[in-house]
């Protein structure tokens, strides 16, 4: 009997934990998503077009978070976050992940490319490809490229050449190549999140920053910068990015339909961008709170000889194919 009593015991045990196994097993697939911008921005829309779409095709299986402006984690941790799973899905401007690898410095160097479009030749060749997998030794994976805009220069002193950022603090993201780039021009530059810029040019604790149209009007920074040099003097643009172990070890089907779905929102988040940019660069214009300098070729041209050794600072670290492969892409090719 006690040997009766045992085995139904084991096997009581035993059930409840295949059924425990199999509960597990149909919860779906949770994906955190973290954002430091507003829903209204490109990359906040991405976000919410995603967690819209996987909900419509992947009900059951895959479940979709989205928290914006820094409510989960901010430009300070979020990396940190994904490497430990913590969340699941990040968009950083590609300027954050300078610690895990050079090589995307490139997007960094000032007057670089001509133009978005120019960008978007770049990602799609080889080399801009080859860069999504070029941080998969941290447990990093890129997944596809999402445009945000052309900086734009915005000051408490109008900037129309160079001379004229001098002894002003410019917030940057943290760097080498951005703090390389505004000391080419007698300025001094500050690493600020994202979510402290506002405070910080309200306050002076900087003078001047630099973002796409979409960022200044969605964040208010034209209310508290006068002056909007329009320079498109560098990209913004984010690297969708997921934890690769997990990423890796999601089902193949569902991955499949999971990555099928980014270059959906991909296509959208990058048509979407430079409309949404200029729409809001009319927006500020309208607000007639900052006023918009447009550059002369001959001033444009000056803020380029001005930062351009910059990018001979950090061909050895960035790779001389890769910025000859960016260069290659801008219809007219300058050396």
């Amino acid at each position: 009997m006690f040997n009766t009593v045992r085995v139904m015991a084991i096997c009581a045990m035993a059930f409840a934990s295949l059924s425990a196994t199999s509960a597990l097993a149909d919860e779906p697939i949770l994906i955190k998503f973290s954002h430091v911008v507003a829903d209204a921005t490109p990359k906040g829309q991405g976000a919410l077009l995603f967690k819209q779409l996987v909900e419509e095709r992947l009900a059951g299986k895959v479940k979709v978070e989205v928290y914006p402006n820094s409510s989960l984690f901010g430009d300070a941790n979020e990396l940190e976050a994904l490497r430990n799973n913590d969340v699941q899905l990040l968009a950083p401007s590609l300027a954050k992940f300078e610690q895990y690898t050079k090589q995307l410095q490139v997007f960094d160097l000032p007057f670089l490319f001509d133009d978005l479009d120019a960008v978007n030749r770049f990602q799609k060749r080889a080399k801009g490809r080859q860069l999504l997998r070029s941080m998969e030794d941290h447990n990093i994976v890129g997944l596809a490229y999402w445009h945000n805009g052309m900086k734009q220069l915005s000051a408490t002193r109008a900037l129309n050449m160079p001379g004229d950022a001098n002894g002003l603090s410019f917030r940057i993201q943290p760097s080498a190549v951005l703090e390389a780039q505004f000391g080419q021009v007698g300025a001094n530059s500050q690493k600020l999140p994202f979510s402290e810029v506002f405070k910080a040019l309200q306050s002076g604790q900087v003078q001047g920053a630099e973002n796409p149209w979409s960022n200044i009007y969605s964040q208010k920074l034209h209310e508290v910068q006068p002056f909007i040099s329009e320079t498109n003097h560098g990209v913004l643009d984010y690297m969708l990015v997921s934890n690769s172990r997990f990423w890796y070890g999601i089902p193949h089907q569902i991955r499949m339909e999971l990555e099928a779905i980014i270059d959906e929102v991909t296509y959208v988040v990058n048509k979407q961008a430079e409309a949404a940019n200029q729409a809001d660069r009319q927006r500020i214009v309208d607000s007639g709170r900052s006023q918009v300098i447009n550059l002369t070729a001959e001033q444009r041209q000056a803020w380029r000889d001005a930062m351009r050794p910059v990018w001979e600072q950090f061909q050895g670290q960035i790779g001389s194919d890769v910025i000859k492969a960016a260069q290659t892409v801008n219809r007219k090719h300058r050396e």
